[in-house]
Parts: C-alpha cells; sequence; structure tokens
C-alpha cells in the first residue's frame, strides 16, 4: 500500500534523525569500551535528535505544535495538530550499546492519534500507521497476534527502576502475571514494546507511569493492527493517563482482568 504525504514526512524526518542516532550508536561502542562520558555523550545524542526531527517537522507543517520529550511543550499556530514525539526511547539501552531503541513520532489531531512512525534506526525496522488505513512494518501489513488465552502469551512489560516507579506495586503484578503466562519479557522501550505488540511478536504489554511521547505511536500502531490500547482501567486512552494495557481483544481483556485483582495492586 502506498505511503500517504504525512507518513511520508514523519518517515523522512524520522530516517534523517536516525542516521544520526546510528553514527553516535557506533561512537557510544568506543566510548563504552572506555568507560567515560557515556552520560554526557547520550544526553548530546538525544538533543541532536530531537533538534533534527523539530526542523523537519516544522520545515512541512510550520503550524503545528509539539509535545516533545526533551523541550516539553510549544504551542503553534494550527492549535488542532501537535505532533508527539520521543527522539530516543530505550535510552538506557543505548547508553549500554543495546541495539533495542526507536524513535517515535505521533501526531495528535483534535485530541485523536491520527498518524504513527516508530523506527528502529538500528535494525532499520519502520513501524508506520495512519487512522483507518492498517498498521505496517517495512510497508507490509501486520496484525496482532491471534493468540486466545494467557496461557499461550508472551507478554512484555515495563519495570520500574531505581528511582522510579512503585516497586512493590510492580512486583505484585508481575508475579500475578507471571503465574499465567508463557513468558514474561523486557524490552526497555516502550515504543517497540507496543509495535512488537502490533506486529504480533510479542501477545501483550502492560506498565505504569509512561509518558505521552512513550505510547502515543504504539497506541494507533497497536489499534490499527487490530488490537486493544488503554490504562489499567480498560476504558480510557494509554496516552493520556501514562498506564498502558495492549493486546488483541482477548489477552488485552484478560490482563485488565488480572491487573485489577486486589492481589496485583496490594
Amino acid at each position: 500500500m502506498p505511503r500517504s504525504a504525512l507518513i511520508n514526512v514523519m518517515v523522512q524526518a524520522a530516517m534523517k534523525a536516525g542516521r544520526g542516532l546510528v553514527r553516535d550508536f557506533g561512537e557510544l561502542e568506543n566510548l563504552q569500551v572506555a568507560t567515560k562520558g557515556t552520560s554526557d555523550f547520550v544526553s548530546a545524542a538525544d538533543l541532536r535528535a530531537e533538534e533534527v526531527l523539530r526542523k523537519e517537522l516544522a520545515r512541512v507543517r510550520p503550524g503545528y505544535g509539539f509535545l516533545m520529550e526533551e523541550s516539553g511543550a510549544t504551542p503553534g499556530t494550527d492549535t488542532t495538530h501537535r505532533w508527539i514525539v520521543d527522539p530516543l526511547d530505550g535510552t538506557t539501552n543505548f547508553l549500554h550499546a543495546i541495539p533495542l531503541f526507536a524513535i517515535s513520532i505521533a501526531l495528535e489531531r483534535e485530541g485523536r492519534i491520527v498518524a504513527a512512525v516508530v523506527l528502529n534506526p538500528v535494525t532499520n525496522e519502520l513501524f508506520t500507521a495512519e487512522q483507518g488505513a492498517g498498521a505496517f512494518l517495512n510497508d507490509r501489513r501486520i496484525r496482532t497476534a491471534q493468540r486466545r488465552t494467557l496461557a499461550e502469551a508472551v507478554v512484555t512489560c515495563g519495570i520500574p527502576h531505581r528511582g522510579r516507579g512503585d516497586h512493590a506495586a510492580f512486583l505484585s503484578e508481575f508475579a500475578t502475571v507471571m503465574d499465567k503466562v508463557a513468558g514474561l519479557r523486557r524490552t526497555g522501550a516502550a515504543a517497540l514494546d507496543l509495535a512488537w505488540v502490533a506486529a504480533g511478536r510479542f501477545d501483550g504489554f502492560f506498565e505504569r507511569d509512561l509518558s505521552p511521547w512513550d505510547i502515543a505511536a504504539g497506541e494507533l500502531l497497536v489499534s490499527e493492527a487490530g488490537g486493544y490500547v488503554t490504562d489499567y482501567s480498560g476504558r480510557d486512552s494509554a496516552w493520556q493517563t501514562g498506564t498502558v494495557i495492549a493486546g488483541n481483544p482477548e489477552i488485552h481483556q484478560a490482563l485488565v482482568i488480572a491487573l485489577n485483582r486486589p492481589s496485583a495492586a496490594a
């Protein structure tokens, strides 16, 4: 299926920023051996990628606003459209030279996400979606997995780390889900978690305490691939609330039920 002009704009911006991240990733591997300067280097790489994305998107859609991980919210003259951008989702992976990270771009129109691009520039995997037009991986149509029960499912999740998140709540949720599924995984990049649910690699995903730029593009990918993405209540938009449960209809519902049991929230 040919890409729309809008998706082409987003893809071109992601590809340009991605080339810079790949170059920086190669340099980081040398810094990693030297064990010095890595944190500052990654911060600079993140900012460079964000500036490329801002410049490229503003050039072709000059009135749109921005919500970006590093620079926050910038209103535009067109108040109905806003780019939601994470220039480097999976920063810790990047810092440790682990090739699981992504550029995530979503377009919000009047409060709804209508277009999405998620790119892993190291693997050259490009996930795209537009409202009502389906989800694609490198221009090939993708669908969520068709497994119907948690017992068959491989589920990915976010794990809170030092200084972030409710560790006790997560351990309770982890124990609840672990007892029901075929496997639990952690990639370290929520945008990729959601993209991989859309592609049927993972059957489901859950995580708390995320930001809009972590979720917005991935939410559309999953819904356009035939899945559901909500907050933990099972009703509201994940990218607006910061908690996410995703999967095909059956797996999504099973995770909502499991994660809302008293033992999971204790």
